[in-house]
Order: C-alpha cells, then sequence, then structure tokens
C-alpha cells in the first residue's frame, strides 16, 4: 500500500466520507432484502465493463477525466482509484453424509440466508512527481487475482450450511498525463483515464451478470497535490476559464472536495456533485440509498416486520447493520433529523407586514407591469408581441401546439430563484379577454420568444 504526504492523506481522509456515499449508493436499497425488485438490478453508477462486452452490453469500458491544476516546483501527485469488486456469493446447506448440497435459501433463527452479490472495495494507489507526468505521461497496469472461500453456518453449536464465495480476475490500467498550458500562469492540464483491461471474452448469450464479476463498479478517483491547488471545473476563475471549458469528462465528473474548502483534493465521482460535498450532520451512519432521508428510511426500517428483518440480515452484512442503526436509534435523534435548515436568509417585502415575501408586489425592486427584458437584443415587456416557439423541456405537451403562433406580453416575472418568465395572451385566442381578467397566463422563457416588429 502507498503511503500518501500527510496533507493529502488528510484531504483524502475527509473526501473519502463523499467518496463512500458515491461508492455505495444503490448498494441494498430499502427495504434492504436480495427478494425486492429494486434489488435485482444493482450496480447502476461507474461500471467499467470488459472491453469485449462493450458492444454486446452497450455499457463502456473506460473514463475519462480532465481538470486544471498549479502543481508547483517538485510537486507530487497523488491518485487514489476506489471500486468495488463483485463478489459471488451462493448458499449451500449441510447433508445428513456430511456433505454439502446449494439450495436457494438457509432459513436460519435470526436470518434467511441467500445468493447474493457483495461487494468488495479495492484501492488502487499511486504516487508520483508531476514532472514525470509529462512528455507523454505514465501508465501504471494492475490486476487482482481471482480468489475464492467458503464459510461455515452454525446454530445451536453445529454447522448447519456454509456460505460459497468467489471474486473473479480483473484487470485494469490507470493513465496519467499533464500538459502544461500557455499563458502567464503556470497551469496544467491532468488528464486521468481508467480503463478495463479484462481478457474476458463474453459468448453471445452472456448477460450483464456475467459481465459484473469482471467489472469495476462505482468506479471514482481521487486526486490529490502535495503543494498544489486544483481549480474548480464548476466555477473556475475567469483566468482558467478557457482552458476548464476544453477540458473532456467521460462518464465522470471531477469537484473540489478537501477539507475546509481547500483546493488540495478533486474526487472525480460517476455521480455529479457540487464542490465541497457535504454529508449530511444529522446522519448517523450510512443508508446505501442517498437520495432519499434518513428519517424517512430509518422510520420505514424500524417498522420491517421480523421476517423482513431476518431476510434483510441474511442478504449482507451491510444490510444488517442498517437494522441496527435503525433500531437503536433513539427519539431525540429522530427529531433531530425531522427538518433540519441548511440555511438562512433575510427576506424584505413591503411595508404590509400581512404581505407574504412571495409576492412580487413586496418586492420594491421589482414590477411585472413595468420590467422589461433584453431577448435577441431587442426590449421586451408587457405590451409587446412576440412569435412563440416553446422548447421541447416543457412538461406540458399542450403548450408545443402553440410553437408559430404570436402573443401578447402582460407581465415580466422574476421567481424566487432568480430566473425570468414572460406571462402571454394568445392573439386570436376568443378567451384571451377573460384569461387577462382572471390573471391567468402562458408562462415562456424569453429563449423562447421572437420579438415582432410593432405594427
Amino acid at each position: 500500500m502507498t503511503t500518501f504526504p500527510e496533507g493529502i492523506e488528510h484531504g483524502f481522509a475527509a473526501a473519502r466520507q463523499i467518496a463512500d456515499a458515491v461508492l455505495l449508493e444503490g448498494y441494498v436499497l430499502y427495504p434492504y432484502r436480495a427478494s425486492a425488485a429494486k434489488n435485482r438490478l444493482r450496480w447502476q453508477f461507474g461500471v467499467l465493463v470488459p472491453p469485449e462486452y462493450t458492444v454486446q452490453g452497450g455499457e463502456h469500458s473506460h473514463q475519462r477525466t480532465e481538470c486544471v491544476m498549479e502543481a508547483r516546483q517538485g510537486d507530487r501527485l497523488a491518485v487514489e482509484l476506489r471500486f468495488l469488486r463483485v463478489q459471488r456469493r451462493t448458499v449451500e446447506r449441510a447433508t445428513a453424509t456430511g456433505g454439502f448440497e446449494p439450495v436457494e435459501r438457509l432459513e436460519l433463527a435470526d436470518r434467511v440466508l441467500v445468493e447474493w452479490d457483495e461487494g468488495v472495495e479495492e484501492r488502487v494507489e499511486l504516487l508520483l512527481s508531476v514532472e514525470e507526468l509529462a512528455d507523454g505521461g505514465v501508465q501504471r497496469g494492475f490486476r487482482l487475482p481471482g480468489v475464492g472461500g467458503t464459510e461455515l453456518v452454525h446454530e445451536h453449536g453445529s454447522a448447519v450450511g456454509r456460505l460459497v464465495r468467489r471474486r473473479e480476475e480483473v484487470e485494469g490500467l490507470v493513465r496519467l498525463r499533464v500538459e502544461e498550458l500557455p499563458g502567464p500562469y503556470r497551469a496544467q492540464r491532468l488528464t486521468a483515464e481508467v480503463e478495463n483491461a479484462s481478457a474476458w471474452t463474453p459468448h453471445r448469450k452472456d448477460t450483464r451478470e456475467e459481465a459484473l464479476p469482471r467489472s469495476l463498479v462505482s468506479a471514482h478517483l481521487l486526486l490529490g497535490l502535495e503543494h498544489g491547488r486544483f481549480v474548480s471545473a464548476t466555477d473556475p476563475p475567469e483566468w482558467a476559464r478557457p482552458a476548464v471549458e476544453r477540458c473532456r469528462n467521460e462518464r465522470t465528473w471531477p469537484v473540489l472536495a478537501g477539507p475546509d474548502d481547500g483546493c488540495q483534493v478533486m474526487l472525480s465521482s460517476p455521480i455529479i456533485l457540487e464542490d465541497h460535498p457535504r454529508i449530511a450532520p444529522e446522519s448517523l451512519g450510512t443508508l446505501y440509498d442517498s437520495t432519499e432521508i434518513d428519517e424517512i428510511l430509518a422510520l420505514r426500517t424500524a417498522a420491517l416486520t421480523d421476517q423482513e428483518k431476518r431476510e434483510a440480515r441474511g442478504t449482507d452484512d451491510r444490510a444488517g447493520a442498517v437494522l441496527d442503526l435503525a433500531e437503536s436509534m433513539p427519539p431525540e435523534v429522530l427529531e433531530r433529523l425531522h427538518g433540519a435548515v441548511r440555511g438562512l436568509r433575510e427576506i424584505t417585502g413591503g411595508s404590509d407586514p400581512e404581505q407574504p415575501w412571495w409576492d412580487p408586489g413586496g418586492d420594491p425592486d421589482v414590477d411585472p407591469e413595468r420590467d422589461r427584458v433584453l431577448v435577441d437584443g431587442r426590449s421586451v415587456g408587457a405590451g409587446s408581441r412576440v412569435l412563440l416557439r416553446p422548447g421541447r423541456r416543457r412538461t406540458d405537451a399542450q403548450d408545443l401546439f402553440l410553437d408559430g403562433r404570436t402573443g401578447v406580453v402582460e407581465a415580466v416575472l422574476h421567481d424566487v430563484d432568480g430566473s425570468v418568465h414572460l406571462a402571454v395572451t394568445v392573439e386570436d385566442d376568443p378567451g384571451a379577454d377573460l384569461w387577462r381578467a382572471q390573471g391567468r397566463f402562458r408562462y415562456f422563457q424569453p429563449d423562447e420568444v421572437t420579438p415582432l416588429e410593432e405594427s
């Protein structure tokens, strides 16, 4: 195992908390049982399959990360590739003759054991000088041999069965390259590619289930500089924006992830995150369902029947840990999970204390009937005639029938997120006057209309 410099290891330790959520996102979903339909199609993020399977399976064997960094003279780059390797587990029951026979399930007093694909965390660690990565870069291969093993299952002091586990051989490549960027700033573009190089040739009938044990699952990268810093790919400084826009990321996205909002560590994840992502401080443990709310999952998990809990405990040790967490969560912790506020800001309204903050009349800086907005270089506001061109992002298909019709802008509205919307009535609509009297309009964004010459 590579020993990283203390500063980088400190940054990686903080980033791994977020990376673990990425690594195990969707690993086992509530109700945490193998029999649940949603747990039969797993491993959805960052799956790098063997190259021979890409054509047949429609998935990919590599991912590419590009980002801008400011490395110092003599700097070193730390790289940690993390992924899960699928470990296939089958169940066998002890026979009267002292042997074992395969079974679909093994009923025990506290759990029900079934076939299941476990996830074993793997790491590939590299520490290289930045100068070494110039002039063509560096390629490092890795090979994880296939391994197998058995675990006896005991009940009441006797062996009643065993679990048989098998991991297939996996091979991969990590390619790293650094290019100096032109300009007065000493900056570089880092390219990091991860590829599954496993020499497995699938048969025509082989499915994704056969490819998964030979895949890199939930693959992601931690990148760290010993002395330099990385540039945000989402909100770069102006001098770096052109270089950042030329970066090409494939099936992964890099974000700053160091402690204390630092720029020394970059996490390149198959799930798009924001810079400096955080684990909710109220969360007491991993629930493997990061798109849900901890409170809901904890309450639902605690409400499982005894039989459902036995099935969950037999599915996976991680699922069993979720049950323990939910059952041990005291009421005051559940109360803390409810209605957590992430941030507050003062909303200033009009002089009327009864006027809600979201009412446009409560903001003296906006006036829907007098405000104007530039569209194609022309000022558009109440009374302007426009050609309607609704975009395909519309959720209401009826609006698409208005494509090419003309309308009259009745008001320019600003929502609480800062977006601009045009309230429009359609010309030649016999009910336009009624709509106008009731304050009911159709709403379009500025890029969905074309200003017309006033008649």
